[in-house]
């Protein structure tokens, strides 16, 4: 089981990374606007060093901008990332420019995900091109009525038809519950938001439980 912290808010890494529930961290440009972060002004370099100081093995970015520019700015990002002594994973959408950008990429040498994924479909691009990694926004398919759950399993029948090493990230979790069911059907790799790693952390069953120990061994 692997779970990344979906988030690029640093405070909230250092509340949650040090749990050391998670393999890394992963980001994109909404992410960094909802934690007050201009995209093109980030310090990678600052970035990677303190999520490797919090205990990240990998941290994901996505490439923007003109499309000429990605094989670019994957370069410079897995750089930081050697520098900061972690993995960084590029991230590249799943549209046509970014799947001819793809093949640039992957010739650096570095680890990409290919993200934004709605269709199984999707999976014979990710597994073609040799993606490290493949995110289905299964949340957002949810609330589109798109078969999210369908579309998982459909997913994990193209890997494992193609022996691809192609692990499905799922992206875009609304709840816990969630999680648990995708597990039941074989789904072992999660990246989730500060919120719902929160509500990994807590059950109000084991918390009262907990106090009653604690009451009891007062007592005695």
């Amino acid at each position: 089981m692997e779970l990344f912290l979906d988030s690029a808010d640093v405070p909230a890494w250092e509340e949650l990374m040090p749990t050391r529930l998670f393999t890394g961290i992963t980001t994109n440009p909404l992410l960094a606007a909802r934690a007050g972060l201009a995209y093109p002004g980030i310090d990678w370099g600052a970035l990677a060093g303190r999520a490797a100081e919090l205990g990240a093995k990998e941290l994901h970015g996505q490439v923007f901008g003109p499309v000429e520019g990605y094989a670019d700015w994957a370069g410079a990002l897995y750089e930081e990332g050697r520098k900061a002594g972690l993995r960084t994973v590029v991230k590249v959408p799943l549209t046509e420019e970014g799947i001819r950008a793809m093949p640039a990429i992957k010739a650096l040498g570095g680890p990409v995900l290919m993200t934004a994924a709605y269709d199984a479909k999707q999976m014979f691009v990710a597994t073609a091109l040799g993606a490290d990694y493949i995110a289905p926004y299964f949340g957002r398919m949810l609330e589109k009525g798109l078969p999210a759950f369908e579309a998982m399993d459909q997913m994990l029948a193209i890997g494992r038809a193609s022996r691809s090493q192609t692990k499905i990230l799922v992206a875009s979790i609304r709840e816990t519950g969630q999680m648990a069911q995708l597990a039941k059907r074989g789904l072992d790799c999660f990246t989730i938001a500060p919120n719902i790693a929160r509500d990994l952390l807590n059950d109000a069953n084991t918390i009262a439980a907990a106090r009653d120990f604690e009451a009891a061994a007062m007592s005695s």
